[in-house]
């Protein structure tokens, strides 16, 4: 890559960081990689009907709702712009090589100093005329000042580059964090879900140890939704989020799969355990009664979740892992809901 080319990129990708995540924030924008592209084509500024319709949305006082998000990112990302997602992930990169192309500057500095003084070792060898012992100690001079000369340079640079790979590296994390994250529960999503199960697995294959499954799914969630409208229904995915978050513990995983279903890990736990842990779930949410408003409340009675659960064999892969704790998730819904049935049989 050509270096001016390299370092403009660069610059570029640092700037636009710089202004993207603080707009988004003000905007109430979760920074998801999706997001992040939009904003990231927004502030490069070469995506004008992108521009355009973000800048009407700001003078109207749009809210940037997951909805517009996702438009966003379906019209004028994935169909118009692909490259753009690539450059989102290629800035760290780009961070790292050119940090590493000043290191290789500086080393070559050191490694001409280190030449010339073997060639006037070998020099002073065959001769001691103060004439040659003049231009041997001038050239010295001349070669120590360029390496104190380049490194002063290098290390403004260095201290530069590294104050923008800190920024990076604070963004990309808080990134990875939001990516992982479900907006509405503050659960860990399912891409979140897929990397722990994998781990998961292989550290308990390893070990032999117990582990098990739950697949949660609310009860009749989308009667629920179209009797009492989407915005009661993400009141009622929160709840049940908060309800899990509160009966599991340690290093248990919880997660919003999809829609109205959860999952959760179980490590370190038989499966008769995990029985009672499901148990205690379905409880804990069925004798919640739920209601809305403050002064004139208004009941909505009982919310109730139905639950699968599997026990993890040395065989499984990761989908016959959640397969059997889906499989045993539709048999407690066929069994009239509100209860939990587990790989084996009925509970």
């Amino acid at each position: 890559m050509n270096l001016a080319k390299h370092l403009s990129d660069i610059e570029v990708s640092a700037k636009i960081l710089r202004h993207a995540v603080p707009k988004m924030s003000e905007l109430d924008i979760p920074v998801t990689p999706d997001n992040y592209s939009v904003w990231y084509e927004y502030f490069l500024g070469v995506n004008l009907d992108l521009n355009r319709t973000i800048d009407e949305y700001i003078s109207k006082g749009v809210t940037f709702t997951a909805e517009i998000n996702s438009e966003l990112v379906k019209n004028y990302i994935l169909e118009q712009s692909p490259e753009v997602i690539e450059n989102v992930h290629v800035e760290t990169q780009l961070v790292i090589n050119n940090l590493l192309e000043k290191v290789t500057q500086m080393s070559s500095g050191t490694a001409n100093l280190t030449e010339t003084l073997s060639e006037f070792h070998q020099e002073l060898k065959q001769t001691v005329d103060a004439d040659v012992l003049l231009k041997l100690v001038n050239t010295l001079a001349d070669e120590m000042g360029s390496v104190i000369s380049d490194n002063k340079q290098m290390e403004a640079s260095l201290n530069t580059m590294n104050e923008e790979v800190s920024s990076l590296k604070s963004e990309m994390e808080n990134l990875s964090i939001v990516a992982q994250t479900d907006q509405l529960t503050s659960l860990f999503n399912r891409r979140a879900f897929e990397k722990e199960i994998e781990s998961h697995m292989i550290h308990y294959k390893q070990d032999h140890s117990a582990s098990c499954l739950l697949v949660v799914d609310i009860d009749h969630f989308k009667l629920f939704n179209d009797t009492h409208g989407h915005l009661i229904g993400d009141k009622v995915l929160a709840y049940v989020a908060l309800a899990l978050k509160k009966t599991v513990k340690g290093t248990d995983f919880v997660a919003r799969y999809g829609g109205e279903e959860f999952v959760v890990l179980l490590p370190n736990t038989e499966l008769n355990d995990a029985l009672t842990v499901a148990e205690l779930v379905r409880q804990k949410i069925a004798n919640q009664k739920l209601s809305i408003g403050k002064e004139d409340k208004h009941s909505l009675g009982s919310i109730t979740v139905s639950v699968g659960v599997s026990t993890l064999h040395n065989s499984d892969d990761r989908e016959s892992y959640f397969i059997r704790a889906d499989e045993a998730l539709y048999r407690a819904k066929s069994s009239g809901r509100n209860c939990i049935c587990s790989e084996l049989a009925e509970s």
